[in-house]
Order: C-alpha cells, then structure tokens, then sequence
C-alpha cells in the first residue's frame, strides 16, 4: 500500500510514526506554520500510560492532554531538521520518559508526479497493497481538491491488466461524487469538504478487476473516517437559567446546575468543557462560585441578606478545548433569588396605647396595634400573631390579626363592669407565623411587646342576675307546683334586688313558671324526657328581670331533667313452644328506663306449684333462661313470671309454654292439656285421638259388613282370577316344583291378609308359605276351586260366589294376624328385624310414599293391572299348572 495522505487543516500532513514511539515522531510540515496551529498528534499512551505530567522542550509548541501539538507562535522551518522532545513523567511511579519529534518540510509535487511515483511504487514494492488501513480525513478540509486520500492496488497486477473500481455511499450514493477512485492506480480522491457532524465515516467497497471482466481479487470494504475539526462552538441547554436559596445559607449549598452541550466528536478536546463566571449584576462581593467542570453553582457569601440583595443575576461561559483561550465558547444567563427566612422580628409602632368603652358592652372593636417587620411582606416571616400575656384572666378581651394590614385588632367579648374596675391594662405581645431564625453574626431579640390602658366607662345599666346562666336539676317525673329553685338579679347600682320583678317571655319551653315577686321556679307540667322539647333532657329558658325605671336584665334557666324511674320492666315474648327435647327458653325483658333504674332485671315465678317444677336460671342482665326441673307431662303451661328493675318497680308477666311431643316446634299446632295454676284439664289433642279412634272402629265394622252376608262368606273367582299370582319377574334360573296347592287365586275384597284357598272335596283356608313357614288351614263352606272353572257356550265363566260366617273368619283371622305381626318382626334366623320400629330425627316435611320394611307388602307399588287382561294362552298355562 501507497503511504497514507491525511491532510491538516492548513495542509499539514502526518506522514508516520516510530515503531518506538518513545523515541521518534516524524511529521511533514509546510514551511510556515502560524501560531495555534495544529501541526498532529502523538499516542502519549502507548508510550507512557498513566503519564500525569506534559511538557515540551520548545516553548514555540505545546502538547495537550490527548497528544494534540499545537504552535505558540509563528514558526519558520529552514531547509534542516528542527526537532523538538515531548517530555512524560508519572509522578506517583517516578517513570520519565522523552518522545523526540522531528518535522520535515513537505515537498510540492503536481499531479502527475504523484501519479508517476505511485506507479514506481506499485512496480518496485512487494508487500501486498489490497487491504490498506481506513483511510483519514480532516473535516472542512481546504484541498486543494481533488485530494488524495488513499491508495488501494492489487498484487495481481503484476500478472494482470487491473482496473480499478468503487461504489458505496459518497461514490454513487449520497452524498454522491465525494469520492472517486483512478481506474488505472487504485488512487482514491475528495472531490470537496465534509462535515463530520452530518457523515462520521463512509464504507465504501473496492473491485479489482481485469479488462475481460475477470475478478481476481475479493471485493474490499475499504472504511474512510472523518477526523473532527472543532468547528462548533458550545451551546447552554437552556436560555435562562433560575434557581433559589435561602437567605443565610452556608458556603457550599449548592444552588443549581448550568449544563451545555458541543456537537463535536465525544471524548475530545473539541467536547471537553470548561465553565466560569463572567460577571454579576449587582456588582458586590462574588456570593457565588461555579465549578469548571461539572457547572455547578454554590454558595460563596456567608451572609446572602434577602433584605440587602434579593436576587443575582450571573454571566456565566463555556468554552471548549478544556478552557484553553483559542477554545470555542458562549455566554448565558443564571438568575438566583434570594428566599426569605425569618430572621427579622416584629416590633410594636409604640410600647403604649390608651382606649375606652362602655361597660357591658359586647364584641365591640376598641384597638388597633400595628408592628414593624423587615421580612418580605405576606411571607410567614412577616405574618403578625398576637396574644394578651397579661391582664386578662377574666377572658373578657380578645386580640385578633387582620390579615390584609397585619395589624392586631383588640375586642371586649364579655361585658365589663364599671363598678368592679374603673380601668383594665393589658399587656399584649407579638410574634411571627413562622418559627424566627437566628441570622449569622446577629443576637438573639427579646420579644416586642406593648401595653394597652383601657378605660371603663359607667352606664345607667339593667338589672343583672347572678350567675347569668343558672342550671336547675330536676327529677324526672315531679309534681306540678314543686318549687325546683329561686333564680333572682340585683341592681348593679345599689347591689340588692329590690323592686325588680321577673317574667318568662311567651314563645319558650312552657314547663315552668317563675314567681314575679321572689323569683321562684316552680314546675307546671309533669316533666318527662320523652315529651316534646324535654326529649334531649333539657330545656333553656330566657327569664326577664324588670326595675323601677323599666331597665331589663336577662338571664338564662337551663333545666336539666335527671332520668326517673317511671317504666315498668316487661317481657317482650311471651308465647314458647317447648319440645321433647326440652330445651330452655330464654325470656328477655325491656325497660325504657335510663340506669340506675333499667339493668339488672330480677326475675321470679310467683306460683308455688309451678315454681316447683319450673325453674329460672339467669343468663345476663335481662334474660334468663326457663326450663322444666324433672319429668312433667305434656301441655300448655301458663306461669307468673314478675321481673323486678333496678329502681324496683315490678312488671307482672304470664309466660305460655306449650310443652309438645315434637322435634320441632312447627310440628305442634294442635291444642294439648293446659295446665295452669295447678289444675290439668283434658286438652283438644287428647279429645281429638280418641274420637278418631272411635271413627276408625266404627270404619273397619263397616267395611267388615260390606264384605261379608249373614251366613257364609262366598268368594267370587272369575277366568281370570289365576291372574292374581302372576308378577314380572327377571329370573331365569330354574324354579321350584309347581305344586296344584301353591296356585291359589285371591280376591282383593276377600283376601288382604295374604291367604289362599286349597282345592279338595271341602274347600279349606290355607295360609300362604311365607318365609318358610305354612300356617294350618280352616275348614270351610263349599267352594268352586279353579279346577272347577270350565267355560261355558260362548266363552262365558261359571262362576260360584264364596261366603263364609263371620264367626269363623274372625276365628280364623284373629290369632294368625298377631302370629304374623310377630313373624314379620323376625328374619329367616329368628332375629328381630333391625327396620321393625326405629327412631328417626324429624327432617322436615313427611314422605309421600309412606313406610319401607321388612313387612312391607312390594306388591303394593307394582302395576297390576295387566293382569286382568292376560291372553288365552297365559290362562291355559295356569291351569295346566294347577293341573300338576
């Protein structure tokens, strides 16, 4: 690769730098430098990393921070050398070391020179030249353009005819024509200026190809960076700046922070910012200091007075390249007020007032006072507050501020009386809404205070009742007339109460009269504090008092009426239903009394006898609980309950307990024995059962007439009647042996207690197997068994009917219904069923389908009615059946 061309501002070029570059830097340099011109750079890190100390052997140059070398002053270079060493030392290490910088004066070369020389290069050199480092250009660069800024040549042209080629932004994308490259060189050119600010860098890619087309190269991406030139000035973030501090405020508090920006390349000297102080307006002591590097404003002045200055105004800089004086800079502007504190106490205009006013007269203004305070005006720190510190301990004056002057208003708000004292002085103080502060180098103030004379001036004055307000305590519920007390006034002159008379304004709580001569109170209504105005428990009454000369007093009763004992205690529930289980009732009683005379309630039964099988057992202070002692039979049960209050009045009560046999107390609506006082009479529930019992008797005998005649009982067995035995079933397993005697027809008005008929030469009742049992049979009248049954022309039955007498169906019946009751309470091992008779907890409302057990009839729910239209064939296998 062709050596790099980069190019300063005013033409400088950096040519190269040492392997070693603690011992050698070389720069191309025109003749003629001016001052502060750049001449290059230098990597201070690479030979010295943690250099802290920078210095040069020549004072014409300086070296900054980041190895910036810049002239002084105007510097000629004659035709030899002129070198110069940089100077890098680490104080902290003790490391020293030298950096010698030479300059060599450029030489003039025209274009074709240029281009001559690079062909000389590409044919003698023998380094591959394809990939050349990014390429560096200074922005704003003043050319002369076109400006070389790079060289890109392939090894292949040695073998090869090799054209050269570039695309990519600043080639044939925007900016479009910054850039070109030499076909025939690899040479690549600036056409102009750029600006950083807008393009950092550019990627451009390069093609080295042969005049057929052919590629022998990979297209190269080649990088073209824009070094920064400071052309841009810092700028502050805001136009105005404003902040605030307290007055009295310490050196160091901060006060805020100016901030600005530079839109040059980060993390350089162009970017690297300094601020100060300009000026401040008012021109007096610097109050404020602001660090150079962060911007930050603080508290210089120890004594910052609000009252003194209440604001500054600051011209502050910012400059770039660290503050040097050929950085860039501007100038803004920082407003900071002064916020008061309260370091200045109120003082009275004057240390004395003097003032009159008329006795008894209220809520009259009789003074105004005023204060002197430097604060800022309507700030807590200037708002006045005073208070009476002496002469007040009556309460009769009351000092206020008015907010709009700040001045204390002083008012009489209870009457004063000429003839207790002729004169009042009073003593009042002022202070501040806001805690005062003790500024620096000041000593602490006393408070102000002032002295107000306040004349009392004497009045032909009313009558006046003594006290103003007088409360009488009454008890609830006195007699009409009862005296409850004497309210009188005085003559203010003379100091007695003579030829004053006294009346109660109409309009008022008429529940008391008063005595217009003596004064006395007296009741004119029963008192009650559940009536009228008395429900809050008083009354306040305006009572009048009259002298000779017409001169009127007021004064005020209040009559407070003290809770009585007037109600009775009662029981609020006094109807119960008590079930088996017995358990208690809770009565509970009410009284509209206030304590002493409501809670606790004593309760008592007032019958002996029921007293001895009922008993009370308190659950609080107005309920107890009511149960049965031991085992009393069921019924309605009245019984004096009397409850007594804590005053002790007495309430009588008749407590109804129906003691029902249910589980439930909805369960027992009917009307059982009631027992009351002692006596047991036979209740509705018991008459009741036993008619009933005697409808049922009358029901059964009726039913036994209808079904059986006067001598024999006949049954009547139709076609059909085999029908009877028949049921679904879903047994397919083999059944027992059918035998003629087990097919036995039944009869529903004849039969319901399960038993059957045998057929024979005499017709005999016989039980039907149940669980493994056969009862004995009965002989009885003739009977036509179902053998017998033929059918006749036309398919009608013949039919006999069976009667039997009564005596022997009764007979029969009455020892077998209690020996099957008895079976059916057993199972096939002897063993009471567990179903026969249990206890069940009431669950509500009864079952629709009745009982379920071991007795129970399953037939009864099956669906018979089929049966009575059985086909022919179903008819012939029952007889054949019975046949067998």
């Amino acid at each position: 690769m062709a050596p790099a061309a980069p190019r300063l501002v005013l033409g400088l070029l950096v040519l190269s730098l040492c392997c070693e570059a603690c011992k050698k830097v070389i720069f191309h340099v025109p003749s003629e430098l001016e001052a502060d011109t750049l001449v290059g750079r230098v990597d201070l890190k690479e030979c010295l990393q943690s250099a802290d100390f920078i210095s040069s052997s020549d004072g014409n140059f300086k070296v900054l921070e980041d190895g910036s070398v810049y002239t002084t002053s105007p510097v000629s270079l004659s035709a030899e050398k002129k070198t110069f060493s940089i100077l890098l030392k680490d104080t902290q290490e003790h490391v020293q070391k030298k950096i010698h910088v030479s300059f060599v004066e450029e030489e003039k070369k025209t274009q074709t020179q240029k281009t001559r020389q690079a062909r000389d290069t590409v044919l003698k050199r023998t380094k591959r030249r394809w990939g050349p480092i990014p390429s560096v250009m200074i922005e704003n660069s003043l050319g002369p353009f076109p400006l070389q800024i790079q060289q890109v040549q392939s090894d292949t042209a040695q073998n090869y005819t090799i054209y050269y080629s570039a695309s990519g932004p600043g080639i044939d994308q925007d900016p479009k024509g910054l850039f070109y490259i030499e076909r025939e060189t690899g040479n690549i050119f600036a056409t102009r200026a750029v600006d950083r600010e807008q393009y950092p860098s550019f990627q451009i890619i390069c093609f080295a190809t042969t005049p057929d087309g052919y590629s022998p190269e990979v297209p190269l991406v080649h990088t073209i960076r824009i070094e920064d030139d400071n052309d841009n000035a810092p700028y502050f973030t805001q136009d105005l700046f404003e902040f605030s501090v307290l007055e009295n405020s310490k050196p160091g508090v901060v006060v805020g922070r100016v901030t600005a920006e530079d839109r040059d390349e980060p993390y350089t000297l162009h970017t690297t910012l300094k601020y100060r102080i300009v000026s401040q307006n008012p021109p007096v002591t610097p109050a404020f200091s602001l660090h150079g590097d962060t911007g930050v404003i603080a508290v210089l002045l120890p004594q910052l007075d609000r009252e003194l200055v209440s604001s500054y105004t600051l011209l502050v800089e910012v400059r770039d390249m660290a503050g040097q004086p050929f950085g860039l800079c501007t100038t803004g502007t920082v407003v900071i007020r002064i916020e008061d504190t309260n370091d200045n106490a109120p003082s009275f205009k004057q240390t004395q007032y003097e003032t009159r006013v008329e006795e008894n007269r209220v809520n009259v203004e009789i003074l105004r006072v005023s204060v002197v305070d430097l604060d800022e005006a309507g700030s807590p720190g200037s708002g006045a507050v005073y208070e009476i510190i002496r002469g007040n301990d009556d309460r009769s004056f009351e000092i206020t501020t008015d907010k709009n002057t700040n001045e204390g208003i002083l008012c009489v708000v209870k009457g004063l009386d000429y003839e207790a004292a002729k004169q009042r002085i009073l003593v009042i103080a002022v202070n501040n809404e806001a805690p005062y502060m003790l500024a620096p180098h000041s000593q602490q103030l006393s408070q102000s205070t002032s002295s107000v004379t306040v004349h009392v001036l004497d009045m032909d004055e009313g009558p006046v009742f003594k006290p103003c307000h007088l409360r009488i305590d009454v008890k609830e519920c006195e007699d009409i007339g009862t005296s409850i007390g004497r309210y009188v006034a005085e003559d203010p002159e003379t100091g007695n109460s003579e030829g004053i008379c006294y009346r109660i304004p109409p309009g008022q709580c008429n529940w008391i009269s008063i005595d217009e001569k003596s004064g006395e109170v007296r009741t004119i209504k029963v008192l009650d504090r559940d009536v009228g105005e008395m429900r809050r428990g008083q009354c306040n009454i305006t009572v009048l008092a009259i002298d000779r000369n017409g001169k009127t007093g007021t004064g005020t009763i209040q009559v407070v009426i003290q809770p009585g004992n007037k109600n009775y205690p009662r029981i609020a529930k006094t109807e119960y239903i008590m079930c088996r289980d017995r358990k208690p009732i809770c009565l509970t009683a009410q009284d509209g009394d206030e304590s002493p005379y409501g809670t606790p309630f004593a309760f008592h039964i007032n019958d002996r006898s029921l007293a001895s099988s009922w008993k009370i057992t308190r659950h609080n202070d107005n309920s107890v609980y009511l149960s049965p002692k031991g085992d009393i039979p069921f019924g309605i049960y009245k019984i004096p309950v009397s409850v007594t209050d804590n005053g002790g009045k007495v309430g009588e009560n008749y407590i109804q307990v129906n003691y029902c046999d249910c589980v439930t107390p909805t369960e027992c609506t009917g009307g059982p024995r009631v027992f009351a006082a002692g006596n047991v009479t036979l209740g509705i529930w018991a008459i009741l059962a036993m008619i009933l019992g005697s409808l049922l008797l009358l029901l059964i005998l009726i039913t036994i007439c209808g079904c059986c005649g006067s001598g024999v009982m006949h049954r009547q067995v139709t076609d059909d009647c085999a029908n009877h035995n028949l049921i679904i079933s879903n047994t397919e397993a083999p059944g027992e042996e059918v035998m003629d005697h087990n097919i036995i027809p039944l009869q529903s008005t004849c039969d319901q207690g399960g038993y059957g008929i045998k057929t024979g030469d005499q017709q005999t009742f016989e039980m039907v197997k149940g669980r493994g049992h056969t009862l004995e049979s009965v002989k009885g009248g003739g009977h036509q068994t179902l053998g017998s049954v033929k059918e006749g022309g036309g398919g009608q039955p013949m039919v006999d009917t069976c009667r039997y007498s009564y005596s022997e169906w009764h007979n029969f019946t009455h020892p077998r219904l209690g020996e099957k009751v008895h079976l059916c309470r057993q199972d096939e091992e002897q063993k009471h069923s567990e179903d026969y008779l249990l206890s069940y907890n009431y669950e509500g409302k009864g079952s629709l389908a009745g009982s379920v057990g071991c007795c129970s009839d399953q037939h009864e729910e099956e669906a018979l009615d089929f049966l009575d239209q059985l086909e022919p064939k179903f008819r012939t296998l029952a007889e054949t059946c019975i046949k067998r």
